[in-house]
């Protein structure tokens, strides 16, 4: 059996979630197809609340057995994005089963956390330029890790002038970059929100593969 699951992220760079969602699937001995709906092919704009995008994804058709869905948490406690979402599934697609994903407080938070790979993707891997990262649990508690992710890795590239310019606007295809590199048993899981992640997708697949 294959599992075909849905994922709908806030923007396209949440789309580097989908190769992990893959391998917890594979951990789990489940064979899945991760569709990733491509919303400019309605004529509508598209909103940018979950009940408009879960909307569209039945608009372009296909059939789910899970859908996978990704809303930061921001400033607000985690539960309250996880009960914004129950509550659009079940009013737009209620018999989808369906995961929430909600980092704390922002998904760059679950990058701030590997070096390593931020040094990598920001050109430069070799660099030693000091970037006074968060360590462990202190990465959800960022106020703005989305700001501090782009500061540090322009930092950490250690360009200057019109370099430094053109590679700060490609600064969301290096978060997805980031994202597909991001270590699944590295330093990330210390993050209560990275473990709920995974937690929820292997009691979803077990329900799948039962």
């Amino acid at each position: 059996m294959t599992a075909r699951v849905l994922f709908i992220g806030e923007g396209s760079s949440d789309n580097g979630l989908v190769p992990h969602i893959e391998s917890i699937a594979v951990r789990k001995g489940l064979d899945v197809s991760v569709t990733v709906p491509d919303f400019g092919l309605l004529r509508l704009p598209t909103g940018h609340s979950v009940p408009d995008k879960l909307r569209a994804a039945r608009a372009l058709g296909g059939s789910y057995d899970l859908a996978v869905v990704q809303r930061d948490a921001d400033r607000g406690p985690a539960q309250d994005r996880k009960d914004e979402i129950e509550k659009a599934v079940d009013a737009e697609w209620p018999e989808l089963q369906h995961v929430a994903v909600v980092p704390v407080r922002m998904l760059e938070a679950w990058l701030l956390l590997d070096e390593v790979c931020l040094r990598q993707v920001a050109e430069n891997p070799r660099g030693r330029v000091g970037l006074n990262l968060p360590k462990g649990v202190a990465a959800e508690t960022v106020a703005d890790p989305k700001q501090l992710l782009k500061e540090s890795l322009a930092r950490a590239s250690e360009y200057k002038g019109r370099r430094l310019a053109q590679f700060q606007k490609r600064f969301s295809q290096h978060r997805l970059r980031m994202l597909e590199l991001l270590d699944p048993e590295g330093p990330v899981t210390c993050l209560p929100s990275w473990q709920a992640f995974v937690e929820d997708l292997d009691a979803a697949f077990e329900v799948l593969d039962g």
